[in-house]
């Protein structure tokens, strides 16, 4: 496609998205990789540049791992899921807010946006309980796991979002959240992104990963559409699987509750993040409303 072909095709979408708000989930290793989040970035700050009022979540399961190891602490895992204690919860607070979130904002000032830092803590933005021991089997054995200082989102108070935007800020958010009686907690950042999406009343929430979309049981098919209903089909037939099925259950949850569009594409390749929103056929998998 020539280049003014694609401005032709682009220019409906920034008419139609000009001033509404979209979620954006930052995972997988283009979060890691620091040419393509460098790429990622800057595709993030034209969005704004366009008139999107623009939001970034991002996770750092990988990364606190790698900090936790190389302090001298063994990170431990119940059925794939992390056992938090004060002192890893202490170290994903370093890692999250301290890191990941100040380079964010900092590629962000070099693409000449301007962004702002924030963990769920701030302005209690995200507030959410303890959550409750999960049952787990182990071994072929049910038994129930205290995850520690883990937590699940109770309510999402958008406001200190609402004010960054109006001003010409991108918000990015790192999962931790804080608990009715002080004590932060870690929660799941797609989880996070979702719930943050349905509060702001988004019109789009887009999950970027390691794939390139939702396949079919073969994962030699990428779907571009899905309705709600279809994408919740495929959850209970077991088609989307292991790490995909948080990311899913966000994306059709948000639908359900009133965001228009929500997509997961692979965020490992350069512009897809500006293929997905500004061309007619997009390169990741949109699901939409019945």
């Amino acid at each position: 496609m020539k280049r003014e072909e694609v401005l032709t095709e682009a220019l409906p979408y920034i008419r139609q998205f000009h001033g509404r708000t979209m979620v954006i989930k930052l995972g997988g290793h283009a979060q890691v990789d620091p040419v393509i989040l460098d790429t990622v970035i800057s595709d993030a700050v034209l969005l704004q540049l366009v008139g999107i009022r623009l939001v970034l979540v991002h996770g750092g399961g990988p990364e606190i791992t790698e900090k936790m190891k190389a302090m001298g602490k063994e990170p431990k895992f119940v059925a794939g899921l992390r056992i938090t204690d004060e002192e890893t919860l202490e170290i994903a607070q370093m890692v999250l807010v301290g890191k990941i979130s100040s380079n964010i904002v900092s590629l962000i000032a070099k693409f000449g946006g301007k962004g702002v830092g924030l963990s769920g803590n701030d302005g209690n933005m995200i507030i959410a309980r303890k959550m409750t021991p999960q049952r787990v089997s182990v071994e072929g054995r049910e038994q129930e796991v205290d995850l520690g200082h883990v937590g699940e989102i109770e309510e999402i108070n958008p406001a200190v979002l609402n004010t960054l935007m109006d001003n010409g800020y991108i918000p990015v958010i790192a999962p931790i959240a804080i608990g009715r009686n002080g004590q932060s907690l870690n929660i799941n950042a797609d989880t996070a992104a979702g719930d943050i999406a349905i509060a702001l009343k988004a019109y789009k929430l887009i999950n970027m990963t390691d794939v390139d979309g939702i396949m079919d049981q073969t994962r030699t098919k990428v779907y571009r559409r899905l309705s709600l209903s279809e994408a919740e089909m495929m959850i209970a037939n077991g088609i989307v699987s292991e790490g995909m099925i948080p990311k899913v259950k966000s994306l059709t949850k948000a639908v359900s509750e009133g965001v228009a569009f929500a997509h997961v594409i692979n965020g490992n390749k350069e512009h897809n993040l500006l293929l997905e929103m500004f061309t007619d056929e997009g390169v990741g998998t949109m699901v939409h409303r019945d």
